[in-house]
């Protein structure tokens, strides 16, 4: 089982507590009291702070910065951007996380998604860095005889483009988690977990951990086999207080999920 110093959360679950200095501040302390001690920095603005200060806070609370998820366009259009800005918050992983503006129907638009990926990518590994993708469910649309999110990953170089497996959205996708798990051994550097979770409407939800239907026991063993370094708390809407549901995910990793 990973060490409990090998979970953390991504920023983009408390976004809506990221709009000025003082929230990030308050963040932060609420999130390290909780138990965390790895954060993804993600769902506040680049311009808020610069990213030395933020690097700082995150120590002055004991927090490793993991990685981050930053613009697609800046990615693909900006990467000198991009690898200036994880240098100074001192950490070596980002996540493409949105495939905006890409048709991922169409076989040219995916085509070019891909090489921009990969070209990223090699520039990034070039610096030290690393760049990874963040799935969605639908990645998991038919392209072809394959899907989307296959294609990422044939199609890309592993030394370029990781995987950050998002395993809820795989689910919702209709794929198994477990098999994704197995598909990118030994090229995911981080992990989303997410619970999945449906209601008496038949409609499906996010959830805190240990409060859906995942097998998050055999994803986590599965992932730490395939050398998965950090395992990332998401839910990207939470039903109450998203600290409390923070707090009910970290409940459950420290009881089930971690050493």
């Amino acid at each position: 089982m990973p060490s409990i110093d090998q979970f953390g959360l991504t920023l983009f679950n408390l976004r809506e507590h990221l709009k000025t200095r003082e929230d990030v501040q308050t963040t932060l302390q609420k999130v390290a009291a909780i138990g965390y001690r790895t954060v993804q920095v993600s769902g506040m603005s680049a311009d808020l702070m610069p990213a030395e200060e933020l690097r700082d806070l995150c120590g002055e609370n004991q927090l490793t910065i993991c990685g981050t998820h930053e613009p697609g366009k800046k990615i693909l259009e900006e990467t000198d951007w991009v690898i200036e800005r994880l240098t100074k918050l001192g950490c070596k992983l980002t996540a493409y996380p949105h495939p905006g503006g890409f048709d991922l129907t169409s076989t040219d638009d995916l085509s070019r998604l891909i090489r921009g990926l990969d070209e990223a990518g090699a520039k990034m590994r070039e610096a030290g860095l690393c760049l990874l993708y963040h799935n969605h469910a639908f990645e998991l649309v038919r392209n072809g005889e394959t899907t989307a999110l296959e294609r990422i990953y044939a199609e890309t170089s592993p030394e370029n483009v990781k995987a950050e497996i998002d395993v809820h959205w795989i689910q919702r996708g209709g794929a198994s988690p477990e098999k994704w798990m197995r598909r990118v051994a030994g090229r995911q550097p981080i992990v989303h977990l997410k619970d999945f979770k449906v209601d008496t409407k038949n409609q499906a939800d996010f959830a805190e951990l240990g409060q859906g239907n995942l097998d998050l026991k055999e994803i986590v063993r599965l992932a730490e086999e395939g050398g998965t370094e950090w395992y990332i708390v998401e839910q990207d809407t939470c039903p109450g207080d998203p600290f409390e549901s923070m707090a009910i995910s970290f409940d459950y990793i420290q009881k089930q999920l971690a050493t």
